[in-house]
């Protein structure tokens, strides 16, 4: 085996070779290349969420390079919330039905920091044609299909967030307000098991505002009430934006937790 990076070519499942266009001036170091490799095996299906993935010593003979350089590349893809690695059983690929994942999306906690369960309440989940507005944000054409949800969640009986969620019409086919209300898991599980749609990352903005009347009077607030507005932009396998979400937050007794690293 040829242990240079700049030379070593690894290859994929079917034995093919993967090639860098030969005008390409940009270099990848080879665990990048194998990084993007076991993401592509991710994104087609090959590993599903909850499942084990081959061991670093399989994987390094299946694209032909070192143990260390797949370990490299697993180290990533675990930082990057794909995999998750469980001492004594090996490397599985991540899914929002974990507790650690669920909460890394849903960032409101009490006061005494220990995340508490929600109820989900649903107001409404109908197709419409995109806004310009979220058509621009979830990369559509305008007027394109879109999925609106809107929701309510409660923290120990108190409602606490007002959620309106869009989603690509082409992607979500079949969403309706009864298999949500059927679905007993969160959301983002729900989009991973049923639709194929797993959250890798999210981009968010951040502000303080006044409650309206409409949200006021979902909320239980008054009018004028300061509440923090969270709007979310999130992406899937090859930084697709499948979802755009607008959350207005009651944080009294709450606060936003953000992790900078």
């Amino acid at each position: 085996m040829n242990s240079n990076p700049a030379t070593t070519t690894p290859t994929n499942g079917a034995g093919a070779t993967e090639v860098a266009p030969a005008s390409s001036p940009t270099f990848s170091p080879l665990y990048q290349q194998i990084k993007a490799l076991i993401t592509q095996g991710l994104e087609s299906g090959e590993w599903k969420p909850g499942e084990i993935i081959p061991s670093e010593v399989e994987l390094a003979a299946r694209y032909k390079v070192s143990q260390g350089t797949v370990r490299k590349a697993i180290d990533e893809l675990a930082a990057d919330n794909l995999l998750v690695r469980r001492q004594g059983k090996g490397t599985f690929v991540a899914t929002h039905n974990e507790d650690r994942v669920q909460f890394r999306f849903l960032r409101l906690l009490p006061d005494d920091g220990d995340a508490h369960p929600h109820v989900s309440r649903l107001l409404e989940c109908r197709r419409l044609r995109a806004p310009a507005e979220i058509a621009r944000q979830l990369d559509l054409k305008p007027a394109d299909p879109v999925v609106l949800i809107r929701r309510l969640l409660q923290f120990d009986g108190e409602t606490t967030v007002f959620d309106e969620i869009w989603l690509p019409g082409a992607v979500f086919r079949g969403l309706t307000a009864e298999r949500l209300a059927d679905y007993k898991g969160p959301l983002y599980a729900m989009f991973e098991t049923e639709f194929g749609t797993r959250m890798i990352r999210a981009s968010e903005k951040i502000r303080a505002v006044a409650a309206d009347a409409p949200v006021a009077e979902l909320l239980k607030v008054t009018v004028g009430f300061p509440l923090l507005s969270v709007e979310r932009v999130s992406y899937t396998y090859g930084d697709r934006p499948v979802e755009v979400r607008r959350g207005w937050y009651v944080t009294t007794g709450y606060y936003y937790q953000n992790d900078l690293s």
